[in-house]
Formats: structure tokens, C-alpha cells, sequence
């Protein structure tokens, strides 16, 4: 099954994401499919760049994005 879902980078309590469609087996931060965006907490407010064309494809295709990605992709949509 593939998934969109949050891939951890940057330092310990400074972290940073990218938004990426991969294999659910395959570890959090391991080999992933593409990557479709990113986001960053720790400004404020947070910051999400998303490309929403290759997410929606993604989708439409069969990849089931986490709970977070799902909100994610609704606050970038709103903007």
C-alpha cells in the first residue's frame, strides 16, 4: 500500500518535514516513492508548501495519506 506521509529531518528539537509518497513498509525515513512537499513547524505560522497537483494525483491514484497530511493538505488548500 502507498502512503503520503511526513518524513522527519533537521536537528534534535528543531524538526523539519518533507512530504512524501512511499511504500507503508518501508521505514519513516527510508526509501520513498516522490516527494510532494514540505513543512515546517517551527515558524510561525507554520509553513506548508505542498504541490497540490502531484498530491491530488497521488491520490487519485491509490495513496492514502496519514491523518496529518490530510490536515495538512486542508490548510494548504485554504490558502
Amino acid at each position: 500500500m502507498v502512503k503520503i506521509r511526513l518524513q522527519r529531518e533537521g536537528k534534535k528539537k528543531a524538526p523539519f518535514y518533507h512530504i512524501v509518497v512511499a511504500d507503508s513498509r518501508s521505514p519513516r525515513d527510508g526509501k520513498v516513492i516522490a516527494k510532494v512537499g514540505t513543512y515546517d513547524p517551527m515558524t510561525e505560522p507554520s509553513t506548508i508548501v505542498l504541490d497540490m497537483e502531484a498530491a491530488q494525483k497521488w491520490i487519485k491514484n491509490g495513496a492514502k495519506p496519514t491523518d496529518t497530511v490530510k490536515k495538512l493538505i486542508e490548510l494548504a488548500s485554504k490558502n
